[in-house]
């Protein structure tokens, strides 16, 4: 659970809906509910029945570990349950996760908790963690503070300044809106991290979204990123997990990882 327990029902609904920058009239439309009503629910006047408290964080976009926070504080029963990822029940879903992994080769993909903890990563991630320091490969290993730390990736990423914003806008945005005091401390510190001089660059890829550039022994690698989430999930595990994915972004990029790829299978 994110949100410190002994709350009011009501409270917790009102800072989501501030988080969210919504209106009570906001909310009170995309939920079907009268603003006066919603207004009760708020203050303690009113107690929401469970079915409201659920309708009203589908609207606010509650992650679901904070939606068994507000049915707890209004007297009811968790609704979404937090299996372990090593367990029976989520077998399928790793089974899935490794088949999009082996299928990103020769191209770097890995699966990340809600806390940006490595969870399972294909064979051609170890572009990334080559010569980072061991404290950072530990496990579990955060794989935003293996991107910004000092010894880490960011000795290596040329636009290291462009790519360290990506990040922490990200991160501050997923901090706010889930209100995990876990990803708030990440940010504050990674916040402090060196951010570094940027290499001038003419990857036209730049035009359009923010890319990856990495330097591999003599060459400059340039990467893309997607990240993949479970559509309507249920379970809070789940719903936390992405798989991030990183595509070549030029030919060099493209021809270096299938290289890297076929070297590697012959070692093996």
């Amino acid at each position: 659970m994110t949100t410190r327990p002994g709350r009011p029902v009501g409270e917790l609904l009102r800072d989501q809906r501030r988080r969210r920058g919504m209106t009570q009239l906001d909310l009170s439309i995309e939920a079907g509910v009268s603003a006066r009503h919603l207004s009760f629910v708020e203050t303690g006047r009113s107690r929401p029945s469970p079915d409201l408290i659920l309708r009203l964080a589908e609207q606010l976009d509650t992650p679901l570990a904070e939606r068994n926070t507000m049915l707890l504080a209004g007297g009811y029963a968790p609704a979404y349950p937090s299996h372990d990822l090593d367990g029976p029940e989520l077998a399928p879903l790793r089974a899935a996760v490794r088949q999009i992994l082996d299928g990103h080769r020769p191209y770097p993909a890995a699966l990340v908790d809600q806390h940006w903890q490595l969870v399972e990563a294909n064979p051609a991630v170890a572009l990334f963690t080559a010569g980072a320091a061991q404290h950072l490969l530990a496990p579990p290993v955060n794989v935003l503070r293996l991107s910004l730390h000092p010894d880490g990736m960011a000795r290596r990423i040329l636009n290291l300044a462009e790519w360290r914003a990506h990040l922490l806008n990200r991160l501050r945005r997923q901090a706010v809106t889930t209100n995990d005091p876990t990803l708030s401390a990440l940010h504050e510190e990674l916040h402090g991290y060196p951010c570094g001089d940027d290499v001038p660059t003419s990857d036209d890829v730049s035009a359009v979204v923010v890319p990856l550039r990495y330097r591999h022994g003599d060459q400059e690698l340039s990467f893309v990123s997607t990240t993949t989430l479970f559509g309507t999930p249920l379970d809070v595990t789940v719903a936390g997990l992405a798989v991030e994915a990183f595509f070549p972004a030029n030919p060099v990029t493209t021809a270096a990882l299938h290289a890297l790829d076929a070297g590697s299978a012959e070692v093996g």
